[in-house]
């Protein structure tokens, strides 16, 4: 579980603290969207170290992943949109404290743009935001990454495909990450009743293939995290989220 001395280094402690003890408001808990227990304190904070952890583990195998992270909707005094606390802003800032690594960055190809991690980091060149979004879906106010794209209704495969590609080529010629992290949220799903765009299994399937291809090519560390998203039914929820893992044992990790 993740020590609050690491925690602030990304959240404010009054807000950090309010979320162990209980204290939360009644709007910091409905702005949040999840009912307080202690039981979600506790899986929050064992969530973010996971994400600490698998960072750390990526730097020494070259990949690796944590199957609770991609929280981007939280920000530094309160939570958002289902997530209680932003696990890379705080893995990024102890990794940067602890000297471990300089240059970070945050490909977010969840549905929903990655407000928190972009405000988080507004003012901060040694982390790069880039999120590819429905530019019609939540959150209505996007505070801007480097790179936001948002994307119209119904984007299918081969649109979003040329768009992640010509985005990321673009990305690593002008910026050198040390670390890099892919929330693959499986939302752009068409089958996903609130993402509104409309890849397939086999093109979600692909775009997984194409940010772990590109990243590791270039033999930069990457870790992997599930961000969000729903398919119909519990088993296809499971199928979809775990291809990303698929695809990168398919590349011999």
């Amino acid at each position: 579980m993740v020590e609050i001395s690491n925690l602030i280094t990304a959240h404010s402690y009054r807000y950090s603290s309010a979320v162990w003890e209980g204290k939360l408001n009644k709007k910091e808990v409905r702005r949040m969207g999840l009912p307080w227990s202690k039981s979600l304190a506790i899986r929050s904070r064992h969530a973010v170290q996971g994400t600490i952890n698998a960072a750390l583990m990526a730097l020494q195998d070259g990949i690796s992943g944590n199957l609770a992270g991609g929280t981007h909707h939280a920000m530094s005094d309160h939570g958002e949109g289902f997530c209680v606390f932003n696990d890379v802003a705080v893995a990024i800032k102890v990794l940067q404290r602890a000297k471990w690594l300089n240059k970070v960055l945050v490909i977010d190809c969840d549905v929903h743009q990655g407000n928190g991690t972009a405000y988080i980091f507004r003012d901060d060149p040694s982390v790069f935001t880039f999120s590819i979004h429905g530019e019609k879906n939540y959150p209505f106010i996007k505070p801007p990454s480097d790179l936001d794209i948002g994307l119209p209704d119904k984007t299918g495969d081969s649109e979003y495909h040329k768009i992640l590609i010509s985005a990321l080529d673009q990305i690593f010629t002008s910026f050198k990450p040390d670390l890099v992290f892919y929330l693959g949220g499986i939302d752009p799903l068409e089958t996903d009743h609130f993402g509104r765009l409309s890849l397939t299994l086999k093109g979600l399937r692909e775009r997984d293939r194409i940010v772990v291809e590109t990243v590791t090519q270039k033999d930069i560390p990457l870790t992997l995290l599930l961000s969000g998203g729903y398919a119909p039914t519990v088993e296809e929820t499971v199928i979809a989220h775990a291809q990303m893992f698929g695809v990168a044992k398919e590349m011999g990790f």
